[in-house]
């Protein structure tokens, strides 16, 4: 069976380069979807708290007959919960809906610049978590260089990983830069492009890096799928990439490109084709006003 190449994170931990997204996995076929990556050679599952499915990721790793150890969990802390205490609260209403009693990886969902307080005291008490040995590693997601400087100025462990959305129509240099001179390593959530899909406003035709004619030709020549190309070339740019499906057939295709790899031309003619546009939410607006949901216990 194929293994994901493995990235050492800042703290000596090891994590797979190639996982499973769960987000907007329905709870009903998450348990399903969790089974059929393990089964099929993932060994890394990311989930949050804010996908309203951590339950259905621990039951599906419960269910697989791959040891725990063998697998790297990661889930994210919401918004809703920032600060020191609340934080704790969360970690623990996460770790039982999970059914684990460690964490791999520990993520604050989103900066909140308008909040950032509470962010400084959410990561405080990710780095007691850290200490404790809850959790393996801690970091962040969408976190731009402005934002990583001012958590790191303020507090004590540079984050392991910044996860942010990274496709071939929205490369974030800058971000991916600034990671790479933080020793941080960037894991690129809708890695393929998904979120110009699902985030396109009605009537608007969705910029889909799949069917353009760069990455089509590379597909043509490796005998590849258009995913498959893009998902390649994340690996090698040395990211983490966590591309979402529960279709078995799409879940197993994802994972079916280690036995080849983009040259270096090949890989900047796909960083060629950066729109600069994001699909997704703008780091710098996200705040409990705008995402005003609560996570139950």
């Amino acid at each position: 069976m194929n293994h994901s190449p493995i990235l050492k994170l800042n703290n000596g931990v090891e994590m797979p380069a190639l996982g499973l997204g769960v987000y907007q996995s329905g709870p009903e076929e998450t348990v399903g979807a969790v089974k059929s990556a393990i089964s099929g050679g993932y060994r890394l599952i990311d989930t949050a708290a804010a996908y309203g499915n951590e339950a259905e990721v621990g039951q599906g790793i419960a269910q697989s007959d791959v040891d725990r150890s063998d697998l790297f969990v990661i889930t994210k802390l919401w918004i809703s919960d920032y600060g020191y205490d609340q934080t704790l609260h969360a970690f623990d209403r996460s770790m039982r809906k999970l059914g684990l009693d460690q964490l791999d990886l520990y993520l604050l969902h989103w900066p909140m610049p308008t909040e950032f307080a509470r962010t400084l005291g959410a990561w405080k008490a990710a780095e007691r978590l850290l200490a404790e040995g809850r959790t393996r590693a801690i970091g962040v997601c969408n976190f731009s260089p402005a934002h990583l400087d001012s958590l790191i100025a303020e507090t004590e462990v540079i984050p392991a990983l910044n996860q942010i959305e990274l496709h071939p129509f929205f490369v974030q240099q800058a971000v991916a830069d600034a990671d790479r001179q933080h020793g941080i390593i960037t894991q690129a959530w809708s890695p393929i492009g998904g979120v110009n899909r699902y985030a396109a406003q009605e009537g608007q035709e969705p910029r889909d890096p799949l069917q353009h004619q760069v990455i089509a030709a590379l597909a043509e020549k490796y005998g590849k799928t258009a995913a498959q190309i893009v998902l390649r070339w994340h690996i090698d740019h040395g990211f983490s990439a966590i591309p979402k499906s529960v279709r078995p057939a799409r879940i197993a295709e994802n994972f079916d490109i280690l036995d080849f790899g983009l040259t270096a031309e090949e890989v900047a003619a796909i960083d060629a084709l950066d729109s600069g546009a994001r699909g997704g939410p703008n780091p710098e607006s996200v705040d409990t006003k705008l995402f005003d949901f609560k996570i139950a216990d």
